[in-house]
């Protein structure tokens, strides 16, 4: 059981309608994600429900790494998914998988991220993109070869929102592992459409 019980909706307080605004940015660049046949997030936002300030303050910036960032969303997504793979967890992964593939991530693409960087296929933006996730997290900045490798390709706004989109993501991993949140009840029979050979192998466990 979750250390704090995520709030069933008819428990929400009147402040959580205004947070879940704040998800949606003054200028977005991407669509709205896909809502048919996908996550609804319903012990995330159930845990958010419990500090509607802190929601509302955290989706400002989370509604920006998600539709207004400068990145691709393909880009964006591979970020995330290098995160959830670091962090070990699989709540994190298994929302993102459906993410992932409505940006453009191939099932290969994918799977290939659980080998990070040095995986052959990617392409040098691709690796470096995944190499910055990994340094941020584990040394909590950027190597010059790979910031070479990232500047050369992105302009600086694309830059800040590396390095902006790992942290969130971080941060919002740390959450879910520390709460010890489990999967949402929709999230088993939505993963064995998606092909459950698609959750990694390498520590990061479907029951997180």
């Amino acid at each position: 059981m979750a250390r704090i019980p995520p709030l069933p909706v008819r428990e929400w307080p009147a402040e959580m309608r205004d947070a879940l605004a704040a998800l949606d940015p003054p200028q977005p660049r991407h669509p709205p994600a896909i809502k048919t046949g996908r996550p609804k997030g319903r012990n995330t936002l159930g845990t958010f429900a419990h500090h509607p300030a802190l929601a509302r303050a955290f989706f400002a910036f989370n509604g920006h790494v998600v539709r207004a960032t400068t990145l691709s969303e393909r880009q964006r997504e591979l970020l995330i998914m290098r995160v959830a793979l670091l962090r070990k967890s699989g709540y994190e992964w298994a929302q993102h998988v459906f993410l992932s593939r409505d940006a453009g991530l191939s099932d290969e693409e994918i799977s290939r991220i659980a080998y990070g960087p040095d995986a052959p296929f990617w392409d040098p933006l691709d690796a470096a993109l995944l190499r910055s996730t990994d340094e941020l997290i584990e040394d909590g900045t950027i190597t010059d070869s790979t910031w070479a490798v990232l500047a050369s390709a992105l302009d600086a706004k694309q830059l800040l929102d590396v390095v902006f989109t790992v942290s969130a993501y971080d941060a919002i991993a740390r959450m879910f592992n520390a709460v010890e949140l489990e999967m949402d009840d929709d999230l088993p029979e939505l993963l064995a459409r998606a092909n459950r050979k698609l959750l990694p192998h390498n520590g990061t466990e479907a029951t997180q």
